[in-house]
C-alpha cells in the first residue's frame, strides 16, 4: 500500500496510475496496478445513469467506498466529497470524518480553488488527507453551462495558477487537473512541489486518471478526447449476453456436466 510519502516523492521521479472504482470486483482486479483508487461521484452518472454528479449523497458514497475497500484492502483509496457535503468548515470536517471512519478510506478529493483554500486547510488541520481539484469541476456544470475546457484564455490561466498555489498551500497532498489546456496543466505541474494528476491535461502531469467503464469501454454514448479505450468492454459483454441467453434458448445451457 502506498503511503502519502510514497505519493508525494513520487513528484518528478514516477508517474502516479489513479483508477476509479465503485465496487470490491473492480478495485479487487485494478489493486495491482493503481497507485491511488479513487471512489469518484462520477459514479452517479456511468454507475447510476445521471445526467451529472450533483445529486448523489454523502450515504452512497460512503456506501461505495466501503464496498471499494473490501476489495482492495492494500490500496490507497481516496473519497470524493460529494456536491454540498463540504459548503463550510464544520459540513466538511463532519462528513470527512464520516468517510474515514465508517468506510476507512485514506484521503477524500474536494473540487475547487482559492474559494474552498480554507475548507481544505480546516480538513488537513483536523488529520485528514485531501486531494484538491481544479480546472474543469463537474459539481460546477449547471454553474458553468457545461462541461469546458479551461486555461484558454491568459486571466484564466492565472486564475488556475492561483488555484493551485492556493490549494497546495492549505495542506493538500496532490491535486487533480482536469480539462485544461495542455501547456497549462504543464506550468502549473512544474510550478508545485506536490504531484498534480491529469485528466484531459496532457501528458506532462505527475500521473493520470480515468473513469474505469470508460477505459474499459463500457460507456457507448460518447467518448471524451482524453480517453484512451483499453478494450472493448461493451462489446465483449454484448457478445457474452447474446452466446447466454441463445444457448438457454437452443436447450444447450445447462449441460448435464453443469448439472446437480
Amino acid at each position: 500500500m502506498k503511503s502519502l510519502d510514497d505519493i508525494k516523492i513520487a513528484k518528478n521521479s514516477q508517474k502516479l496510475t489513479v483508477i476509479t472504482a465503485y465496487d470490491a470486483l473492480f478495485a479487487r482486479l485494478m489493486e495491482p496496478y493503481a497507485d491511488m483508487i479513487l471512489v469518484g461521484d462520477s459514479l452517479n452518472m456511468s454507475f447510476g445513469g445521471k445526467n451529472d454528479t450533483l445529486d448523489i449523497t454523502m450515504d452512497e458514497m460512503i456506501y461505495h467506498a466501503k464496498a471499494v475497500r473490501r476489495g482492495a484492502p492494500k490500496s490507497f483509496i481516496i473519497l470524493d466529497m460529494p456536491f454540498g457535503s463540504e459548503v463550510d468548515e464544520k459540513t466538511a470536517i463532519t462528513n470527512a470524518v464520516r468517510a474515514y471512519k465508517e468506510a476507512g478510506v485514506d484521503a477524500v478529493k474536494l473540487e475547487g480553488g482559492i474559494e474552498k483554500a480554507h475548507i481544505v486547510k480546516a480538513l488537513t488541520q483536523n488529520k485528514i488527507a485531501v486531494m484538491g481539484h481544479i480546472g474543469l469541476q463537474p459539481q460546477c456544470v449547471r454553474k458553468d453551462g457545461g462541461y469546458k475546457v479551461k486555461g484558454r484564455t491568459h486571466d484564466d490561466a492565472n486564475r488556475l495558477f492561483e488555484d493551485a498555489k492556493a490549494i497546495e498551500a492549505s495542506g493538500a497532498f496532490a491535486i487533480v487537473i482536469e480539462g485544461v489546456k495542455s501547456e497549462v496543466a504543464q506550468s502549473i505541474t512544474k510550478d508545485l512541489l506536490i504531484p498534480t494528476i491529469g485528466i484531459g491535461a496532457g501528458e506532462a502531469t505527475d500521473g493520470q486518471v480515468l473513469v474505469w467503464s470508460d477505459m474499459l469501454g463500457f460507456f457507448e454514448e460518447f467518448t471524451p478526447k482524453f480517453v484512451r479505450k483499453y478494450m472493448d468492454g461493451a462489446g465483449l459483454a454484448k457478445k457474452a449476453f447474446e452466446g447466454f441467453s441463445a444457448d438457454i434458448k437452443n436447450g444447450l445451457f445447462p449441460s448435464k456436466t453443469e448439472s446437480y
